[in-house]
């Protein structure tokens, strides 16, 4: 799958008093990146609504590396950094790129997929497994191996 970018207008809600922008904004513009790749690979909230599952996050957490204004130019793309061979478990990575090309953060979301009528966690259909093959990879891209349960 090709590398997906996002161009980000800053918006003058998003700055804090120190005029820069707050660090809650990074976690919404990495939310709604996600989404938008999701839902422009097939997997929209009319799909998941289908299937009944819907993707949720255990941990999210971001690195600041240099300062964003509200005149900078960002970038921000979507990458999988883990992921189960079943994808019912990931992890993905957002970078937050300046005009300049330098990384100015990165926020990383741990996540898995729910069942929304059992309310417990689900592995997604063959469809979901499909786009989740072909999601852009870290290059320290690593697949998570579960050790089986003991009786």
């Amino acid at each position: 799958m090709t590398p997906f970018n996002l161009p980000i207008q800053i918006r003058w809600s998003d700055i804090d008093q120190n005029r820069h922008l707050r660090h809650s904004a990074y976690y919404d513009y990495g939310a709604m990146a996600r989404m938008i790749f999701l839902s422009e690979h097939g997997i929209t909230t009319q799909k998941l609504d289908e299937m009944k599952i819907g993707p949720i996050l255990f941990r999210e957490e971001a690195i600041f590396k240099r300062e964003i204004t509200l005149d900078d130019k960002i970038t921000l793309d979507v990458e999988l950094v883990k992921a189960a061979k079943d994808f019912s478990r990931w992890s993905l990575r957002h970078n937050f790129f300046k005009q300049d090309g330098s990384l100015a953060a990165n926020v990383t979301v741990d996540g898995a997929w729910i069942d929304l009528e059992k309310r417990k966690l689900a592995i997604p259909s063959e469809f979901v497994q499909g786009i989740f093959n072909e999601f852009p990879r870290a290059a320290t891209f690593e697949w998570i191996i579960r050790e089986e349960k003991k009786a």
